[in-house]
């Protein structure tokens, strides 16, 4: 009884951050390059949980928030949740992949992601995407605060289902 209560009190809390983005069903695929030029796709990640961090070199919010992530990931690293940088909207010259080790960032980022973007209706930066082993997008936010506990509980979401 307190697992399911646990459940929907995270659900709710889930739910009402949101902040009135429009909900996907199934995650679109992608084919972006990382820094080094090689192409990845979405389903190099099929039946993992995935968190998704769209983002840009300029963008403050997105620096705040990237300490959290790779806190998450740093604190799943013995499951398969994967986290996933994807820059879009980047100024001419701009090296996500080295901005993000200078932050002393580790998990990977894609580059030249606009079209992903547009696929997951991300309005601005940071949007982040929650997506379940079943390809399933469980939650989108456009939360800075690396802190946040939803962060937390939507990753712990994610790995269950």
């Amino acid at each position: 009884m307190m697992k399911l209560l646990k459940s929907v009190m995270l659900l709710i809390l889930l739910s009402g951050t949101s902040q009135g983005m429009e909900m996907l069903n199934m995650a679109p695929d992608f084919s972006l390059p990382d820094p080094q030029g090689k192409a990845h796709t979405l389903a190099e990640y099929k039946g993992k949980p995935l968190i998704l961090h769209f983002w840009a070199t300029w963008c403050p919010y997105c620096k705040k928030l990237q300490p959290g992530l790779d806190s998450i990931a740093k604190d799943y690293k013995d499951t398969d949740l994967q986290v996933l940088g994807i820059s879009f909207n980047e100024d001419e010259g701009a090296m996500p992949g080295e901005m993000l080790k200078k932050r002393g960032i580790h998990f990977p980022t894609l580059i030249s992601g606009e079209s992903a973007a547009k696929s997951y209706g991300v309005p601005g930066t940071p949007t982040t995407v929650f997506i379940n082993r079943s390809g399933e997008i469980i939650w989108v936010t456009n939360i800075s605060d690396p802190n946040d506990p939803s962060l937390h509980a939507a990753a712990e979401i994610i790995l269950k289902n």
